[in-house]
């Protein structure tokens, strides 16, 4: 994995549990005409935590098949045996690589996350590149000396890192000295300052509505460009503002409808207030985004 990856929304079907698999496809066409270098499915904002172990093979296997850039799925899963079978679905199916959070929901200790990424290893006996996927706000955190510690061995092809956390992010650069890694961001507002100092890339949330905005910062940060890097900057810490606002991927989702985007779906129902927010928040992302295309477009 480099450069930008898009943590991809999931279009489910109306009143119904499954995903919209002709929606996914025409989305996954729009994202990747956009020059993004490779796409994640199943991840937090792709809220993979509302489908099933079978649907989520019959996604991935449409997705792989349809994308024109790398792939990458997250087959994390309460189980140790539900993320096997996840795992190697996606390697049959082609999957470029796979992320893997630890489980949720119940806490483990470091010496029991330890123990559960090294049996997933043997089991899955190297048939897959594993990244490890760190996000402490949804399940258990990872410490720096747990991170430290799996990917020292080098049976990891690197980290997706959610949290935020400048140490953290230098503690995994520092194991790069002693094992070939990738060091992926997943938090939109650290990118540009991690990209500088050696990130490989980031797999974005904010990319599955504006994938323009992270790729022209991407672009800023590798030219050295600090004009360009304030300026797309400025636009990103506004988009994130709305973000946090809201339950997580409404923004990001809201923001691909205005688009055209056929995502505009949710997992619960929101009352008059928030509905009241969204709608606000709408009129505003559609103002926003022709000054940031306008700036993204432009060439140095």
């Amino acid at each position: 994995m480099h450069g930008v990856y898009v943590a991809l929304a999931t279009p489910r079907a109306p009143d119904a549990i499954e995903a919209d698999c002709a929606v996914l496809l025409d989305y996954i066409d729009k994202i990747v005409e956009s020059g993004v270098d490779g796409l994640v499915l199943f991840g937090s904002t792709g809220e993979f935590v509302h489908f099933d172990i079978e649907e989520r093979m019959r996604v991935l296997s449409l997705a792989i098949k349809r994308s024109r850039v790398p792939l990458t799925v997250n087959i994390s899963h309460s189980s140790f045996a539900a993320a096997v079978d996840l795992a190697e679905h996606a390697a049959e199916a082609g999957a470029a690589s796979i992320l893997l959070m630890p489980p949720y929901f119940f806490r483990y200790s470091d010496a029991q996350l330890f123990s559960f990424y090294q049996e997933f290893v043997k089991v899955l006996n190297g048939v897959v590149p594993i990244y490890l996927y760190n996000i402490p706000f949804f399940t258990n955190p990872m410490s720096a000396t747990l991170l430290r510690d799996l990917l020292s061995t080098g049976a990891f092809a690197g980290i997706k890192d959610s949290s935020g956390e400048w140490p953290l992010f230098e503690a995994i650069q520092s194991v790069r000295g002693q094992v070939q890694i990738q060091n992926i961001v997943g938090n939109d507002g650290m990118y540009a300052r991690a990209r500088a100092a050696g990130a490989d890339g980031i797999v974005s949330g904010v990319a599955a509505a504006v994938p323009e905005l992270m790729i022209a910062l991407d672009q800023a940060v590798l030219s050295g460009d600090p004009f360009r890097i304030r300026l797309l900057n400025g636009h990103l810490k506004l988009f994130l503002k709305f973000l946090y606002q809201f339950p997580a991927t409404i923004a990001i989702k809201q923001g691909a409808v205005a688009r055209g985007w056929k995502l505009d779906h949710a997992a619960l129902p929101f009352d008059a207030e928030t509905l009241a927010a969204i709608a606000e928040y709408r009129r505003w992302f559609e103002q926003w985004l022709p000054a940031v295309l306008a700036d993204c477009s432009v060439r140095t």
